[in-house]
């Protein structure tokens, strides 16, 4: 117990020591308060000095966190997650994983050839120069003007970037629901997570202001269009309100995950412009093909430097054979037409869905990407009977941090007619049932 603990201890180590059996025993359980730091030296008889140094190691760790003017709290630091996937029965439709189409991607295979390959040693420039110039085109045709790091996908470019600025305990605002891998990656980081409501245009001002005001905050992340689970989409009236927010936090980092820029369907829109601290990531993987695993990050100079600090101690640099590649796919011009078929097409699918359930007056949520949420009364059953009728699709609770029940389907490769068929079903499970929007 840690009260027999306490007569005994005389240094910060071993205040760290008898705090983490608590919380190992789950006597502290995740969540819970720790005593304020001057009250727990005089129950100890150290000074407050040594508490403050054995909570900093805490934190550093990931076992506590911390915020201004709040007591401390024991962290939820879980192990890396591993998503169990199971096989579906045969002649279920598999509408519960955020894929691209096959169909609508590029042939990439394509344009391999011999002349990609140029022998490289370690002192070669960690940007393919051919992909810089695209890419750099691309951000400024949008008012984004940084320096360029390329990172193996966009999960990865938010893990470095998050991992160079922040620390256990860090405060960092982020919209609900929220995309599953994201919210994975922050909680073992040991972030604290804000969340803020949004809706079809995203984060909603108000919210965000309540967030910011709320606690000092380090980061805000979201996503300008085709946001997971969501599809929110910032207008150019709610960038302009989002952007005054937060002119008045000037210190807080903007992390925008462009993932699905090239498809999304939506125009593009930053909250970036004018800040000391920002990154917007643009992902190939949605546009080109998963297995590509590059995205581009622009952003200021020190996150930059950062960035790929952090890739030196690990695989020091992405592939330039995949640079060149990406770089070829995204100057061809035939490429580039069948990238803005598949962004149509994936907006007729969407739309064309969307208004099937509102045809049997069911509400979804569904303004840009590939993805549409619709709210529902109880997630599990639901999910449970529509694979009964040979559809598989996302429950939200692994989403969700304060929003009400949803499910995810993804429309990528849903034909309209199959659409119909879809929504037919849904409406026969939500029959007779009460049930209100997120």
């Amino acid at each position: 117990m840690l009260a027999d603990d306490l007569p005994t201890i005389a240094s910060a180590r071993e205040i760290v020591q008898a705090l983490s059996r608590a919380i190992s025993s789950g006597e502290l359980p995740v969540g819970s308060e720790l005593p304020s730091i001057r009250s727990l030296a005089d129950d100890i008889g150290v000074s407050p000095g040594t508490v403050a140094l054995a909570f900093r190691q805490m934190r550093e760790r990931g076992i506590i966190t911390s915020t201004h003017g709040r007591r401390s709290r024991v962290a939820e630091r879980p192990p890396i997650p591993r998503p169990m996937r199971l096989p579906l029965p045969d002649g279920v439709r598999d509408l519960s994983t955020s894929s691209p189409d096959p169909a609508l991607l590029p042939d990439v295979g394509s344009f391999l050839s011999p002349a990609l390959y140029e022998r490289r040693l370690y002192n070669a420039p960690a940007i393919d120069e051919g992909l810089a110039d695209v890419m750099t085109a691309q951000f400024a045709a949008v008012g984004i003007h940084g320096r360029l790091t390329i990172v193996n996908g966009a999960l990865d470019g938010l893990e470095r970037i998050l991992a160079t600025h922040l620390r256990p305990g860090d405060a960092i605002v982020v919209e609900d629901p929220q995309w599953v891998s994201s919210l994975s990656l922050f909680r073992v980081l040991g972030l604290e997570i804000v969340p803020v409501a949004i809706d079809d245009e995203g984060m909603q001002p108000a919210a965000l202001t309540a967030a910011l005001e709320s606690r000092r905050v380090s980061a805000v992340v979201l996503t300008p269009r085709a946001q997971n689970p969501f599809g929110s989409a910032l207008s150019e009236q709610r960038g302009a309100q989002l952007r005054d927010v937060l002119d008045r936090y000037a210190n807080v980092m903007v992390i925008e995950d462009d993932h699905a820029s090239l498809i999304a369907g939506a125009a593009p829109i930053t909250l970036t412009t004018g800040r000391a601290k920002w990154a917007v990531i643009r992902s190939m993987s949605k546009a080109l093909g998963p297995d590509l695993r590059l995205a581009v990050i622009s952003s200021d100079a020190d996150t930059a430097d950062r960035v790929e600090g952090r890739l030196q101690l690990g695989p020091g640099w992405v592939s330039h054979l995949t640079q060149r590649l990406v770089a070829a796919v995204l100057s061809d011009a035939a490429a580039l037409r069948q990238i803005s078929v598949a962004e149509r097409t994936y907006t007729e699918r969407r739309e064309s869905f969307a208004a099937a359930l509102a045809d049997r007056s069911i509400a979804s949520f569904a303004r840009s990407g590939m993805n549409v949420l619709i709210p529902v009364p109880e997630e599990s059953t639901l999910a449970a009977f529509m694979l009964t009728r040979g559809w598989a699709v996302r429950t939200g609770e692994a989403f969700r941090l304060r929003t009400r029940p949803f499910i995810r389907v993804t429309t990528a490769a849903l034909e309209p007619a199959d659409g119909r068929a879809l929504a037919d079903d849904l409406a026969l499970a939500l029959s007779g049932e009460r049930y209100r929007p997120i």
